[in-house]
């Protein structure tokens, strides 16, 4: 499917459902349903959203969340999931009533928003959903994220659409280390994460390259506490175009964390909103060189309210610049 005959080209979707709300671990806990709140008023208000093509998510099915996750660590989710009260997984994460609804839509947020592309909808879709997903293991839940919704949207843009290469990249302060692990030995995923280290969950170093047939397409930038715009967009132009460019990916998938931000209170980065929007710019260019503009973004961390509004609408200003 050839994107570039659509001619609504151009458009950027926008994955929202107020169900993402329901996912609730507690009054104080940093990844709250105010980020989506704070979110949808801020492009609301912008008027940004009146410019983006709204797209329906669905419930994941289970035979593409099991091309990530294995199928027991699926079943135990669905055992556990409590009907009132809350489920501990890991000290990070837990459930409530409404969690496991919202984990299958988030999921299911980036498997329509690839559908979307992919069918020439949109060029571009931004995924505003929750629980994050990067750090979900193949069998655990933890740091927040019961589904890896970028590495199911990756596999499910693989086996859906036939495509061979995809390129994921992962600019939350946070290592992606169930991403990482999902892809390290497998020559079809390109993945590279900026992670602020030594920080959680202690893994991304730059040593870690991939394994076997997967050496050397992972991609691990340590950066260090204060780093900001310029430090970050020399990486993205000196490690990850390069990469890409030899890569070729048919797919882009951004794990779009913003609590690199300078304002957030987990984390001790110098990003700001302009910074977002300059990463986003080269991804964005790295998706028109070689798959006709077919990128993924999906919300990951950032818990300074203000700065990840503001942060998301810049990033998504520049996706519809694209």
């Amino acid at each position: 499917m050839d994107s570039n005959t659509n001619s609504d080209m151009g458009t950027t979707g926008l994955i929202y459902d107020p169900r993402y709300l329901e996912h609730d671990m507690g009054a104080g806990h940093p990844e709250s349903p105010n980020r989506l709140r704070a979110i949808m008023q801020r492009l609301e208000q912008s008027g940004l959203v009146a410019s983006l093509t709204r797209i329906e998510p669905r419930q994941a099915e289970d035979e593409w969340v099991t091309l990530v996750h294995r199928p027991e660590y699926v079943a135990q989710l669905n055992q556990h999931a409590p009907t009132h009260g809350r489920v501990s997984l890991d000290p990070d994460t837990s459930m409530s009533p409404g969690s496991l609804g919202a984990a299958y839509l988030a999921a299911g947020g980036a498997l329509a928003g690839v559908d979307a592309i992919m069918a020439g909808q949109v060029r571009h879709a931004f995924c505003a959903v929750r629980p994050p997903g990067h750090h979900a293991e193949a069998d655990r839940a933890m740091g927040f994220c019961l589904f890896n919704n970028v590495a199911i949207a990756a596999r499910y843009a693989q086996k859906r659409y036939g495509l061979q290469r995809v390129l994921i990249v992962d600019w939350d302060v946070h290592h992606g280390n169930g991403t990482q692990h999902s892809f390290e030995s497998d020559p079809s995923v390109l993945f590279m994460s900026t992670h602020q280290y030594p920080h959680y969950p202690g893994t991304g170093r730059a040593t870690e390259r991939g394994t076997g047939p997967g050496e050397n397409l992972t991609i691990n930038v340590p950066m260090e506490a204060g780093e900001g715009d310029d430090e970050y967009r020399a990486v993205f132009q000196k490690v990850l175009v390069p990469a890409a460019d030899a890569f070729k990916p048919e797919f882009v998938v951004i794990s779009a964390g913003f609590d690199a931000h300078r304002d957030d209170p987990l984390a001790s980065m110098g990003l700001t909103e302009n910074g977002y929007a300059d990463l986003t710019a080269i991804v964005a260019g790295i998706a028109e060189r070689h798959c006709q503009g077919r990128l993924l973004s999906s919300l990951e961390g950032g818990y300074n309210l203000k700065a990840l509004a503001a942060s998301v609408e810049r990033h998504i200003q520049a996706l519809v610049a694209a």
